[in-house]
């Protein structure tokens, strides 16, 4: 019978190697996921939450606008949104559900009844805040979308939404995308 030996840990010329830390890097502010912490969004980012699960109860529930703002009013948090902005969201999108829809239809590669309801609702956002709230920046409507997608959506949805809002929105803020780009041009060539 062998005796079973202890093999001495060598260290290399460098020296030892570091612990394994067991939690990756991250962001402060954020959950293990990248996505930020609700203590650290914003009331307006907070009120686009509370507008895609409204908008998402609305889509897949088929429920009735009042009903849904009456239950999302109730949710834990809703407190810290911006309430004003949510009800814009929320009562916005479903008013203007057909020309909403008709503007992202063009843009997708499959039939808008097969797209996710959460990419869908997020897609409104963006479209509803594109063409309605001009003191949020084109660029961060899009971020906003791309952060809601990331949280609440499928694997690779921000993508999907990333790339249907940038098709649209060179149409809904053209003045604005078109100085926003002619200034980056300017800043690449100098």
């Amino acid at each position: 019978m062998t005796e079973d030996k202890e093999i001495p840990a060598v260290e290399s010329p460098a020296g030892p190697a570091p612990a394994a830390s067991a939690a990756p890097t991250k962001k402060p502010g954020t959950t293990s996921t990248g996505a930020r912490k609700a203590s650290a969004k914003p009331p307006r980012s907070r009120s686009r939450e509370f507008a895609l699960q409204a908008l998402y109860q609305y889509l897949v529930g088929h429920n009735e606008p009042t009903a849904i703002d009456h239950f999302t009013r109730d949710l834990s948090g809703f407190h810290k949104a911006d309430a004003v902005h949510y009800d814009a969201l929320l009562h916005g999108c479903i008013a203007d559900v057909d020309l909403q829809n008709g503007l992202i239809e063009p843009l997708l590669d499959r039939k808008l009844t097969e797209l996710s309801p959460i990419e869908h609702a997020v897609m409104w956002i963006g479209v509803y805040e594109f063409r309605n709230c001009l003191d949020v920046p084109w660029r961060v409507v899009i971020n906003e979308c791309i952060e809601l997608a990331k949280e609440f959506g499928g694997t690779d949805g921000h993508k999907y939404v990333n790339g249907v809002l940038n098709g649209l929105a060179p149409s809904l803020r053209a003045a604005e995308v078109a100085a926003d780009r002619s200034r980056n041009v300017g800043t690449a060539s100098a």
